[in-house]
C-alpha cells in the first residue's frame, strides 16, 4: 500500500519519460505536507489551535513516517504546521521515496548527466496499476463522488503545490477549493510555499537596492 507522500510523487511525474511536472521546491513542500497528513490520518498528530501536537507516538511501521513522528515528538517546542512542512521536506526525502517506489517495481530509475556535467534523474512508470488506482480515486472525488478523508488530504496537498492542475488538466478549480479550503495540511503547504516566494522576492529586492 502506498502512503500519501508516494501518491503525490506518482501524480507529480510524467508517466512515460518520468519528468517532474512541478519544481522541486513545490514538490518537496508537498511531500512534507503529505507526511503530516498521513500521521494525522493515523491519529498520531493533530492540530491544537495553531500548533501540531502528538497524540500517539507509537510507530506505524513505515520508516519515513516513523522518523517524522519521532522528530515531532522529540522537539522541545510545539510548532505550526507550516514549520513542520519546512523541517520535514528535503530533496533527500524525495529521492528516498522515489528509490523505494523503484525498488518495488512501480517506477524505473534512470540517472544521467546533461552535457556530461549536470546530474539528472528520470522516473518512468513501470507498473501503471498503482498510479491508476490513485488517479481513479482522486478523479472520482473531483467528479462528485463522496470524498473520504484520505483523498481530500491528498487533493489539498496537490492543490497547494499546484500539482493538481498539471496532473488533472481542466480540473474544476471551484470543486477543488470546496473540498480542500478547510484542510490544515494543505494550508500549511501553501503557507510554506508562500514564505519561500517572499524570501526569494525579498532577496531580489535587497540585491537591487
Amino acid at each position: 500500500m502506498t502512503i500519501i507522500a508516494e501518491e503525490v510523487l506518482l501524480l507529480a511525474y510524467e508517466e512515460t519519460e518520468g519528468k517532474q511536472l512541478v519544481t522541486s521546491a513545490y514538490l518537496d513542500s508537498a511531500i512534507g505536507g503529505a507526511l503530516l497528513a498521513e500521521l494525522a490520518l493515523n491519529g498520531r498528530i493533530a492540530l491544537d489551535g495553531k500548533k501540531v501536537v502528538v497524540k500517539d507516538a507509537g510507530p506505524l511501521g513505515n520508516e519515513e513516517l516513523d522518523a517524522a513522528l519521532t522528530r515531532i515528538a522529540e522537539d522541545a517546542k510545539e510548532r505550526r504546521p507550516e514549520s513542520w512542512v519546512y523541517k520535514l521536506q528535503s530533496g533527500k526525502l524525495r529521492k528516498r521515496l522515489l528509490t523505494g517506489l523503484a525498488e518495488r517495481g512501480v517506477l524505473g530509475e534512470n540517472h544521467r548527466k546533461i552535457l556530461g556535467i549536470f546530474p539528472s534523474s528520470r522516473y518512468p512508470e513501470l507498473d501503471p496499476s498503482v498510479e491508476l488506482e490513485v488517479r481513479g480515486r482522486v478523479q472520482s472525488v473531483l467528479d462528485g463522488a463522496e470524498p473520504d478523508e484520505r483523498t481530500i488530504m491528498l487533493i489539498a496537498v496537490l492543490r497547494a503545490a499546484k500539482i493538481d492542475r498539471k496532473a488533472f488538466p481542466g480540473v474544476d478549480k471551484k470543486r477543488v477549493k470546496e473540498l480542500t479550503e478547510d484542510v490544515w495540511v494543505g494550508k500549511a503547504v501553501a503557507k510554506h510555499i508562500a514564505s519561500m516566494h517572499a524570501a526569494t522576492t525579498g532577496g531580489a529586492v535587497a540585491a537591487v537596492s
